[in-house]
């Protein structure tokens, strides 16, 4: 994964909306119905958090008749996950502070 790949992913979870619109797929796909009873926002609000999610290549949609299904991309999540952990805040682990 390189730099812009994850300054696009930090972009779309700095806003709480769509940190949370993540963690409730981390429990499956959802249509965009049920996304958007769980949030105080309008549906066109709703469509702009799920093209930055989408655009960041962390969710994937999915078109069923009028609605739309969202689902968290494993290999981008994983990705991300396997950046994150790469980083340390010490050059020596066994002198590491931080734990």
């Amino acid at each position: 994964m390189n730099a812009i790949d994850v300054a696009l992913l930090c972009k779309a979870l700095g806003d709480t909306n769509r940190l949370q619109i993540v963690q409730m797929l981390a429990d499956g796909e959802k249509c965009a119905c049920k996304l958007l009873e769980a949030f105080e926002i309008t549906q066109p609000t709703l469509s702009h958090h799920m093209k930055i999610l989408c655009e960041s290549g962390l969710v994937d949609v999915r078109r069923e008749g009028k609605w739309n299904h969202y689902s968290l991309n494993c290999e981008t999540f994983v990705a991300f996950q396997q950046f994150l952990g790469s980083l340390t805040c010490c050059k020596d682990e066994g002198k590491c502070n931080c734990k």
